[in-house]
């Protein structure tokens, strides 16, 4: 069997290299009230939280109705 060749790790720095773009870090300055900094802080996590706690409230809703229509009450 055969030796294999040895991968190129080291990248290219030549004339025609790709330019590496700088990254930019936008920063918003923005006076908030404690509750609204809270939820843009914590924006990600709270949403699905609300969401999933909506629907459940409906299915409860939902199923209580039914049941009170079942039972003439």
């Amino acid at each position: 069997m055969a030796k294999q060749k040895k991968k190129r790790d080291k990248s290219y720095k030549g004339s025609n290299a790709a330019v590496a773009r700088p990254s930019v870090t936008r920063i918003s300055a923005v006076h908030r009230n404690p509750a609204h900094q809270w939820w843009f802080d914590h924006k990600r996590v709270a949403k699905p939280v609300l969401i999933a706690t909506g629907v459940i409230a409906v299915i409860v809703i939902c199923i209580v109705q039914l049941i009170q229509l079942a039972t003439g009450v």
